[in-house]
C-alpha cells in the first residue's frame, strides 16, 4: 500500500467539482459534486442520533434500495435537518437536477448537507448551484480539492488522501474526503464523509468492511461530544481498475479493508486535529485492557474529558484527570496496577505507576503537552485488548465559535 497525492478523484473514472452557490457564506466555495463515469456500487453509514435529516433520509433510501450510485451532491451553510416534507421534496429536486445535468437516473444520486439546522434550503439557489458544478468537474488533484473545500464549514483546512493498492494483480486506488470540526462524537458513522474507489467488489461486502471500520476509526473520534443530525459516509466502487469482483472474504478482501482502514484512520485523525478551535491533536491509547470493547471504552473516556481537554490547551499535566475518566468510564480495572503515559516529538515519559504518581519533571511534562500531536498510554495490565481514540484540546475559541454559528 502507499500512500498518494489527492482524494476523491485519486480513483478512476472519478470527477469532482466545488463552487459558490451563495447558499448562506458569501465569496467562498460552498457546493460540491462528486460523479462517477461508471455505475457504481454504493455503501453507507449514517447518525444514529433520532433527529435526521433530509438527506441522511434520501441516502438510505438510495444506499438500501437503489441498484447503483453515480453522483454525490453536498451543500454547506444549511443542515436541511429539522425541515419536514418540503426540505426531503428538496432532495428529490436536488437530485432530479443532477440526474438531468449528467443524464443519470435520479435514484442515483446521493445529496448531503452540512450547516445550520432549522433553515430550508433555498432551493433555486441549489439547482442553479448544481447545474454551474456539472460543466466544472474534473479528474486531477486540483478538481478534489476544490470539492473538499466546498463540503467545509467551521473547518479551517480541507481534509483529504489517497492510496494505491494491489488486488488480483491490478492496481487499485482508494481515495477520500471529508469535513468536521465541530459537533463531531460520530455513532456508527462520520460528520460528512465521501470514499471513491476503482475496485470492484460485492454490493454486500463493501457495505460490511465499511460499517466494520468506522467502529474503530471515525466513531472513536470526538471534538464535543455531540452527535449531529447529519453525520453520513458514503463508499461507491466504480469497478474501473478491472480487478477480478471480490465476492468472498478473501486476501483481497483483507488487502481492500487494510486500505480502507488506513484512508478512515487519516480522516479521523485529520477531523480531530481540526477540532473548533483547537491546537493539539490528543491520541489516547490503551493497551492491555481486559478486551477490545473495554479498551475502546477507556481510550474514548479520556478524550471526551472536558477536563483533560482543558489541561492539555494549559500544557498542564494534571493526570488526575486522566486517572477519573479511565475511572468513570464503566470498566473495572485495579488503579494501583495500571501505568500511564505522555508521548510527543520531545520524547515520551511515564507519569504515573502502581497506584502513585512517578517522580516526572513538570517541565518536561509540559513540553510534550505543547506539542500539536499529543499522545495518552495507558496500559491497563490486564489482557491484550488495544483501542486508539481521536480528540483534542478545549480552548477559548470552541466558545466562541459555537456562540456565534449562526451569525
Amino acid at each position: 500500500m502507499k500512500e498518494i497525492k489527492g482524494g476523491v478523484t485519486a480513483a478512476k473514472g472519478f470527477f469532482a467539482a466545488g463552487a459558490e452557490a451563495g447558499i448562506k457564506y458569501k465569496n467562498r466555495k460552498d457546493m460540491a459534486m462528486i460523479y462517477s463515469e461508471k455505475p457504481c456500487q454504493v455503501a453507507g453509514t449514517f447518525t444514529s442520533n433520532v433527529v435526521k435529516a433530509a438527506c441522511v433520509l434520501w441516502d438510505k433510501q438510495i444506499v438500501e434500495q437503489s441498484p447503483f450510485a453515480q453522483a454525490v451532491v453536498v451543500n454547506a451553510g444549511i443542515a436541511n435537518a429539522c425541515t419536514g416534507s418540503q426540505g426531503f421534496s428538496y432532495c428529490k429536486e436536488t437530485a432530479q437536477a443532477a440526474a438531468g445535468c449528467l443524464s443519470i437516473p435520479e435514484d442515483a444520486v446521493l445529496v448531503a448537507s452540512t450547516g445550520v439546522i432549522g433553515m430550508q434550503l433555498p432551493i433555486d439557489k441549489i439547482t442553479a448551484g448544481v447545474k454551474k458544478l456539472q460543466p466544472l468537474l474534473g479528474s486531477d488533484e486540483a478538481a478534489g480539492t476544490q470539492a473538499a473545500e466546498a463540503i467545509m464549514t467551521t473547518d479551517n483546512r480541507s481534509k483529504q488522501v489517497a492510496v494505491t493498492f494491489t488486488v488480483d494483480r491490478k492496481e487499485v486506488t482508494l481515495g477520500g474526503m471529508c469535513k468536521g470540526s465541530g459537533m463531531i462524537h460520530p455513532n456508527m458513522c462520520t460528520m460528512l464523509g465521501f470514499l471513491t474507489t476503482d475496485v470492484s467488489i460485492e454490493k454486500s461486502l463493501l457495505q460490511e468492511a465499511l460499517r466494520e471500520d468506522v467502529k474503530d476509526t471515525f466513531n472513536m473520534v470526538s471534538v464535543d461530544g455531540d452527535t449531529s443530525s447529519n453525520d453520513t459516509l458514503l463508499l461507491l466502487a466504480n469497478g474501473m481498475a478491472g480487478n477480478a469482483t471480490i465476492t468472498e472474504k478473501n486476501e483481497d478482501y483483507k488487502v481492500f479493508c487494510e486500505a480502507l482502514h488506513f484512508v478512515n484512520v487519516a480522516l479521523s485523525k485529520m477531523m480531530a486535529g481540526d477540532g473548533e478551535g483547537a491546537t493539539a491533536l490528543i491520541e489516547a491509547k490503551v493497551i492491555h485492557a481486559a478486551s477490545k470493547e473495554d479498551a475502546k471504552t477507556l481510550a474514548k473516556s479520556v478524550i471526551c474529558s472536558s477536563l483533560t481537554k482543558a489541561a492539555i490547551y494549559g500544557h498542564d499535566a494534571n493526570w488526575g484527570r486522566i486517572l477519573c475518566a479511565l475511572g468513570y468510564a464503566g470498566v473495572e480495572f485495579d488503579p494501583e496496577n495500571m501505568e500511564l503515559f505522555f508521548e510527543g516529538k520531545e520524547g515520551r515519559i511515564q507519569i504515573f505507576k502502581d497506584g502513585v504518581a512517578t517522580d516526572y519533571s513538570e517541565e518536561e511534562a509540559s513540553k510534550i503537552l505543547a506539542e500539536p500531536e499529543v499522545r495518552i498510554l495507558v496500559d491497563m495490565k490486564m489482557g491484550q485488548g488495544e483501542a486508539l481514540a481521536w480528540g483534542c484540546d478545549l480552548t477559548y475559541d470552541y466558545v466562541k465559535i459555537n456562540a456565534d454559528y449562526r451569525s
